[in-house]
């Protein structure tokens, strides 16, 4: 039988990341790399039979390169702490490492749940991220802080898993918020070195939207497709607003307080 480390990444994730670890104590190690939680989500991981290892955020794509290094089985199953894996691929992520003929990588469909619904459009099945099965030493990630490419360490073609494993990427309308918040800003380094203006986030922004509730065919998905096109503007919009701020630097900054009272007295 081969052997498999399963790797989770996570960050104040004190509400979800119990259920994440329960679908994968089947695996031989478990390894959840943290960067500081202050809310108890360590702990719970240790409670669980999970190593904690704690990283400095640095990037997605740092920290799961750190997460690699920590795994030490032949084979490696990535899982998000939003994420859970169903009884249906865990039969399936074993029979496939124990195949003789099995490929270095796999990509895995993704079934996400929002608003109470499966989201069958928006983009968001089978919502492939990046292959989540694969050989130790065979696959790495590049250094974007947000998200961030993989590199293949194979000539074999990736391979495709059937069964799904499940994420429930937002509690309420509150994370979404704050994950738009959190990632445009992320984004925003990956784009500030390029000409930009507040006319470019806006036409991005519409765009975006547009993609998600017209073209990948949101408008399927009821209010939940509208809420996901309305979080990819925002999310968007900002993330080039925010590049524009950082190129502009001091010229958005408040003015002086002789400069309003001179303009005040005219």
């Amino acid at each position: 039988m081969r052997k498999i480390s399963v790797y989770i990444i996570a960050f104040n994730e004190a509400e979800k990341v119990a259920a994440t670890i329960e679908s994968v104590q089947w695996a031989d190690e478990i390894i959840m790399v943290d960067s500081w939680s202050t809310d108890g989500t360590p702990e719970i991981a240790t409670k669980l039979g999970a190593k904690v290892v704690q990283v400095d955020f640095k990037g997605f794509g740092d920290l799961r390169n750190q997460a690699l290094a920590a795994c030490s089985n032949e084979w490696i199953f990535s899982l998000d702490a939003d994420e859970r894996c169903t009884p249906e691929a865990q039969r399936e992520i074993r029979a496939t490492i124990n195949d003789p003929n099995a490929a270095d990588a796999y990509w895995m469909p993704r079934r996400n749940y929002f608003m109470g619904r499966w989201i069958k459009h928006s983009g968001w099945y089978p919502n492939y991220r990046q292959p989540q099965l694969f050989r130790k030493g065979f696959m790495s990630y590049d250094l974007k802080p947000v998200h961030e490419g993989y590199i293949l360490n194979s000539t074999q073609p990736i391979g495709h898993l059937k069964n799904a494993i499940w994420q429930f990427p937002f509690k309420n309308m509150a994370e979404v918020m704050h994950k738009s918040n959190r990632y445009s800003t992320l984004g925003a380094e990956k784009i500030k070195h390029k000409k930009l203006s507040m006319g470019s986030a806006l036409t991005h922004g519409i765009w975006a939207f547009v993609k998600h509730y017209i073209f990948k065919l949101g408008f399927l998905d009821g209010w939940a497709g509208f809420v996901i096109a309305l979080g990819n503007f925002e999310g968007t919009f900002y993330r080039y607003a925010k590049a524009v701020e950082m190129q502009k630097g001091e010229l958005w900054k408040a003015p002086q307080a002789t400069t309003i009272s001179t303009q005040t007295t005219h």
